[in-house]
């Protein structure tokens, strides 16, 4: 009895996914009933899929009814996967009425899913018709911007609802014709104000600022929102990091929690902001950013920071040629300014995450590491041929022993070199870069900065036409390999 009720339990369980699941079969008109939808298409073995799966079902529970959360397992329904151009997983893509909007580029957190596709399902921007309105709006989390115009079919508005409807997926917009709420901003006709969320007020720069150009078009509107949305040193979360990344980034990590603790949150952050004016009034050019430690567990290990480091902010800088530096120094004021000044001044070592250099590495396919991927991927003399793998990628096991096969075909090569290095726990340098596993590239000889993606088949065969045609010198290929060859198109006749 008491295993029927179990059973009964997890049969209930498993039908209680709010993420819908699409099949070749139903895919199209599936997707032709929603007005707008997100579909992930997966596989099950992929590693990052599984990180996703459960911020994907927890945001749609709590998108239910408004904005529906859709999958695909490509491993099945490989017409549909084929036909949206799906080469990596996990792929996510935003539909509208049946058609491809685009991809999705937001974060892959819960909350992160959830705000984005918020602000793609309502009013590219809010009416706001009151001040208790406005006052709702702008006490948000993130930073508001909100439009006041006593003339609805003014220019001035058409422009930023333009600038709105372009950036709605980043920033949060509003607009109002309200007579008494332009009053009490201060504006005579129309204007734009950029509200930084009140949570983060601080004595380093004002709560919010106000458009200044004479002129309102859609594309300085944007410049205006893009250079003041963040400050000085804004709270980085999964929601906006992707709009911090492209710059030279400094960021503390610590508790940061502003729904429990902002006076707490806010004591770091008021020592990081004061560091930072110091070196923003002096014209230079580096980014500031406090982020909480837990969410952004991965960003310490890939920095080497994921020990016990108490209470104090832990920081670190990342560039946008990926370089990464670490203040080594317990946190204080003076610590940091330090840590920065060295930063300026050229005199910082590269943080570089790697895997210890391999004791032993005389095998057929040779194991790089960040430290030895110079002396072996980077040998002036040498052409190499390097796969990038996850250690959980089926793909990747799937291709190990073939990969094994070739190395040991191409042993005694004196010029051509087979590796592998596990992109999950070693940095993987520019200017290769990785975004799915396995990832393969040749390294040909004398032209180290210009390795070519490997995009061929990935029979062993394959493998040794490819480095046929592209070897700076001729393929070294051992005569058994070829008279087994010859055998077998010998057998072939004679059938």
């Amino acid at each position: 009895m008491w295993k029927l009720i179990v059973l009964a339990a997890l049969a209930a369980f498993s039908r209680a996914s709010d993420v819908l699941e699409f099949t070749d079969a139903d895919f199209e008109s599936n997707i032709a009933e929603e007005d707008l939808i997100l579909v992930e298409f997966f596989a099950p073995w992929c590693g990052h899929c599984k990180r996703l799966a459960p911020e994907y079902e927890k945001a749609a529970t709590i998108l239910k009814g408004t904005v529906p959360l859709a999958k695909v397992d490509c491993t099945v329904n490989s017409d549909t996967c084929s036909k949206y151009g799906v080469s990596g997983y996990p792929t996510l893509k935003i539909f509208r009425d049946g058609e491809v909007s685009g991809p999705y580029d937001g974060p892959r957190s819960a909350d992160g899913i959830v705000s984005y596709l918020k602000k793609q399902a309502g009013p590219a921007s809010v009416l706001l018709k009151d001040d208790e309105q406005l006052q709702k709006f702008i006490n948000d989390e993130d930073a508001s911007v909100v439009g006041f115009f006593a003339d609805d079919k003014s220019t001035a508005q058409t422009e930023f609802l333009k600038a709105a409807s372009a950036l709605r997926e980043k920033y949060r917009f509003a607009h109002t014709n309200s007579e008494e709420l332009l009053q009490s901003q201060g504006i005579d006709g129309e204007g734009i104000v950029l509200f930084r969320p009140p949570v983060l007020n601080n004595k380093f720069e004002d709560s919010s600022v106000k458009y200044s150009e004479d002129k309102y078009t859609s594309n300085k509107i944007k410049k205006f929102i893009q250079d003041n949305i963040f400050g000085i040193c804004p709270y980085m979360t999964d929601d906006n990091k992707d709009q911090l990344s492209g710059k030279d980034l400094l960021v503390a990590y610590y508790d940061v929690d502003y729904a429990k603790n902002p006076k707490g949150s806010n004591y770091w952050r008021n020592r990081v902001m004061k560091v930072a004016k110091g070196f923003l009034d002096e014209g230079k050019n580096l980014n500031f950013a406090v982020a909480n430690r837990l969410s952004f567990a991965r960003d310490l290990s890939d920095f080497g920071l994921d020990g016990d480091t108490g209470d104090a902010p832990v920081v670190a800088i990342r560039t946008t040629k990926g370089e990464k530096y670490v203040m080594s120094d317990k946190f204080s004021m003076d610590a940091l300014q330090r840590f920065i000044g060295d930063y300026f001044d050229g005199k910082l070592k590269p943080y570089l995450k790697s895997e210890p250099v391999p004791e032993s590495n005389d095998g057929p396919v040779k194991v790089v590491v960040a430290e030895n991927f110079n002396e072996i991927v980077n040998d002036d003399s040498k052409d190499v041929l390097i796969e990038f793998y996850a250690p959980w990628c089926g793909h990747c096991k799937s291709l190990e022993p073939k990969y094994n096969e070739l190395g040991e075909k191409l042993a005694s090569d004196p010029n051509v070199v087979i590796a592998k290095m596990d992109a999950t726990a070693n940095d993987v340098p520019p200017p290769y870069e990785v975004s799915g596993f396995p990832t393969l590239y040749f390294s040909p000889a004398g032209q180290k900065m210009n390795p070519k993606k490997y995009e061929g088949g990935r029979e062993v065969s394959d493998f040794i036409s490819y480095l046929k045609r592209e070897a700076t010198n001729p393929l070294v290929v051992p005569e058994e390999s070829k008279k087994k060859k010859k055998k077998r198109s010998e057998e072939k006749i004679d059938l």
